[in-house]
């Protein structure tokens, strides 16, 4: 949110710099996270001043330059060589003096001493393009013969210029959602903490002289939805002109990144930043039978909104209508037809306050967000309507013309009941750790507007204004006084209290950050993708369980109808995202939380069943690195893929080993496979299926694994790091070539060797694999490498002869296989 501190000036007459008061902001809670200079000009004129041309003569060198010399206001002339062809002594005009940046465009230049043909030039007579200030280059731009000479140019053109603060305002100050409300909180810091020229006084714009001229132009207002419409105040104007705004409105609008339509529309753009509250103009012909009904219509009512676009109205979008069509969305959106135009000479204008959760899911149904829409999102202050309705119509009678042509119609059936407080001192000084003087507390309440009831020794009865939506106990007026106070004005003490913290085993934080750092320095990035995904990835049940999406109530988009049960596909998205620009090499991973509807939920049944589970997703796709001049190029594949998996585990201490392969295979995986501990799958791995890469726009093979994050911490919570020592005894490698059926697997060998093996074993290694016509059908060839170790001693070729032998014969027996030799 923009505020402008000229707009700020005109509520607090304070002599706190720019720099104190975005310091004075943040502290209060209303964080400054930018401070820009804005000029209604680009540069401000800044060098630019009146002068007097003294003499005039041509250029001895040129025929279409003269000589001129210039009074600024300085010691001396100034010599500037001009080429305009009206140029003459006498003459008042607009010097841009040496230093001076000209801005045309994007682009600027500087005026320099130089010479011209020969002849000193010291600044340039301008025209008004040059200047930013008009179209005309037809000569220089000429004063009136009564203007001073060396004024600066932007104080006699009027040039704005002005700082705007750049504040992140939270939901929970929905109170200083304008310069109103941000001078209320100044005021009362200042105030509190004696700063500057103190005390202070917030000045609001005066409505006292608001009087009605006529009764011509009544219009009923009918509110049949008082929930979502609370209060409802309108006024109607006649005779209004609409054009151009004045300079000062138009400023005040860009200021803070505003674009100026017209006078009408910027009037209520002007009030909604000045008070918080929205405003909206409707062209008094398009409301027929001369009412307004507040309603809501039926679902698929269609809609067009101001930017042209077809809407269809949900069951609850609350609408602003005449006797026969809608014509705005209550708090969001102005229609196409009922607006204000150049042809507009009569006006009706609303001022309400709408049910913030109302606006909320209107707003997110038809992803429309405005300046109204935010304000009454958080909460507007009921009581304010008619006060604002009254400065709009005053401000409009003053710019447009025009008489306000009927009373203020003012619906509000049930007016807010102000929150009562009682507030104890002792309670305050406990709660902060520090006292405050009940003096400072009072005056900072006073400041924020808090009605104080009754005053007692212990403590005040209080009473909340309807401005302070989120001020509901105790605990929040603290709160209140303690960012006016200043949070830096409590004293930290010497005491320090602290809890003993303690940790699950594994710690789960540690334990990600070991794989996440192992995967990060073997060339992976790490990914954040949103937890909301889209439905129509699940349609069909080819890839997952449509019935068991978490389906959202209110959804941002259709885009983000249901929360994601698997990382896979917003995964896909990043893949596609990238490659799509140019990035074929890839090694992504993300830590992410997947949701699902399980047990009776799931098929159809009421009962709220949830189950949310954390994953590890690692995709892997193109080359498995950098091109080189010294090395061939080599695609990612299974294996490649599965080394890093591994290593990544192997960091939680899980013993990979004991990892069986599951007989199931998911169906987004067209090969690949699935380790499981004890029954429970700890990660898949594989290559996606060439039609749900189709499905995502990928054209190349991509390779994905899935660690069940949860299920590994639960197999690794008793596991202990241990250290032992590194062997004094040398390894010994030994080969067998083994002739096997087909369907025997590693694996299998694998678990029989370590097996027979106990301790002796300590590695094995598949390191070639034959199938051909040199061995018979059915069969295939493995080459196997076995490291044999002894802790205690030097093995003898003897021993490592004998336990080759047990182990080719335990694999011949228990296998089929034949031992090559």
């Amino acid at each position: 949110m923009k505020i402008s501190y000229n707009w700020l000036r005109d509520y607090l007459d304070t002599n706190l710099s720019v720099e104190e008061i975005s310091h004075l902001l943040t502290d209060i809670g209303l964080e400054v996270e930018a401070v820009e200079t804005f000029e209604s000009l680009k540069g401000g004129l800044k060098g630019v001043v009146t002068g007097e041309v003294k003499s005039c003569v041509r250029h001895p060198n040129a025929d279409k330059l003269s000589l001129t010399t210039v009074d600024v206001g300085g010691p001396e002339l100034l010599n500037i060589v001009c080429g305009a062809p009206n140029v003459a002594a006498g003459q008042k005009v607009v010097v841009a003096t040496i230093g001076t940046l000209i801005y045309k465009g994007d682009e600027s230049f500087e005026i320099k001493r130089s010479k011209i043909r020969g002849e000193l030039s010291e600044g340039m007579i301008c025209a008004e393009d040059e200047l930013g200030l008009g179209n005309s280059h037809d000569g220089i731009m000429v004063l009136p013969a009564d203007v001073k000479t060396g004024i600066p140019a932007a104080d006699y053109f009027g040039i704005t210029t002005d700082v705007v603060f750049e504040i992140g305002l939270t939901p929970n100050h929905a109170d200083a959602a304008s310069h109103l409300g941000v001078a209320r909180d100044l005021a009362a810091a200042i105030n509190a903490r004696k700063l500057g020229n103190f005390p202070v006084v917030l000045k609001r714009p005066d409505v006292e002289s608001f009087s009605i001229s006529n009764n011509d132009a009544p219009v009923e207002v009918i509110v049949e939805d008082a929930a979502a419409c609370p209060r409802y105040s309108g006024i109607t104007m006649n005779g209004i002109s609409v054009g151009p705004s004045p300079a000062w409105l138009a400023n005040r609008l860009k200021a803070i990144g505003v674009r100026p339509i017209n006078n009408v529309v910027d009037i209520t753009n002007y009030i909604l930043f000045e008070y918080g509250q929205p405003l909206h103009a409707f062209d008094l012909a398009a409301v027929n039978g001369k009412k307004v009904i507040v309603k809501k219509l039926a679902d698929g009512t269609p809609f067009i909104t101001l930017d042209g676009i077809e809407r269809k109205l949900g069951q609850d979008d609350l609408m602003i209508c005449n006797e026969t069509a809608p014509m705005c969305i209550a708090g969001v959106f102005g229609g196409l037809t009922s607006g204000v135009s150049e042809s507009t000479t009569s006006l009706f204008i609303e001022s309400a306050c709408f049910n913030p959760v109302s606006v909320r899911k209107t707003s997110k149904l038809h992803t429309l967000k405005t300046d109204a829409s935010f304000r009454f999102e958080r909460g507007t202050d009921p009581e304010i309507t008619v006060v604002a309705l009254k400065r709009a119509a005053m401000l409009i009678k003053e710019i447009c013309g025009g008489t306000i042509s009927s009373d203020v119609v003012d619906i509000y059936p049930a007016p807010v009941q102000h929150t009562r407080i009682s507030l104890n001192y002792d309670y305050v000084n406990r709660f902060v750790g520090q006292d405050i003087p009940a003096e400072d507390i009072k005056v900072i309440l006073k400041g924020l507007e808090v009605v104080v009831l009754e005053e007692r020794a212990e403590g005040l009865e209080l009473e909340i204004p309807p401005f302070k939506v989120d001020v509901t106990g105790v605990a929040d007026v603290i709160e209140e006084v303690l960012r006016i106070y200043g949070y830096n004005r409590i004293n930290a003490g010497e005491k320090l209290n602290s809890s003993i913290s303690y940790h699950q085993r594994p710690d789960r934080e540690k334990l990600q950050n070991l794989v996440a750092d192992y995967l990060s320095s073997n060339g992976f990035n790490e990914i954040m993708t949103n937890s909301l995904s889209s439905s129509a990835y699940y349609e069909g049940g080819t890839w997952f369980d449509p019935e068991k999406c978490v389906r959202i109530l209110n959804p941002l988009s259709r885009e983000l109808d249901v929360m994601r049960q698997t990382l896979l596909f917003s995964g896909l998205e990043s893949v596609a995202y990238n490659l799509n620009r140019r990035q074929l090499n890839l090694k992504l991973y993300e830590f992410g939380f997947v949701y699902e509807l399980t047990g009776a939920q799931a098929r159809g049944n009421v009962d709220k069943n949830y189950r949310e589970q954390k994953l590890l997703s690692v995709f892997f796709t193109g080359q498995t690195g950098p091109e080189t001049w010294y090395s061939p190029d080599k695609k990612g594949d299974f294996y490649s893929l599965r080394s890093f998996i591994t290593g990544a585990l192997s960091k939680t201490g899980i013993d990979l080993s004991k990892l069986q392969v599951s007989e199931s295979l998911p169906a987004f995986f067209s090969s690949g496979a699935v380790y499981q501990l004890n029954g429970k799958n700890i990660y898949c791995i594989g290559r996606l299926h060439d039609k749900l890469l189709k499905q995502s726009g990928i054209s190349q093979p991509v390779f994905y694994a899935g660690v069940h994050w949860d299920n590994l911490v639960n197999a690794v919570k008793n596991h202990t790091l241990t250290y032992q020592e590194v062997s004094r005894f040398p390894e010994v490698r030994r080969d067998l070539a083994l002739v096997l059926d087909q369907a025997v697997k590693y694996a299998d060998l694998e678990t029989i060797a370590f097996k027979a093996g106990k301790q002796l074993l300590k590695k094995v290694n598949l390191f070639d694999i034959y199938e051909g016509d040199k061995i018979e059908a059915g069969k295939k060839s493995y080459a196997l490498s076995f490291i044999l170790q002894d802790e205690h001693k030097t093995l003898t070729d003897k021993e490592i002869d004998k336990f080759m032998e047990k182990l080719a014969e335990t694999l011949e027996r228990e296998t089929g296989a034949r031992v090559r030799r």
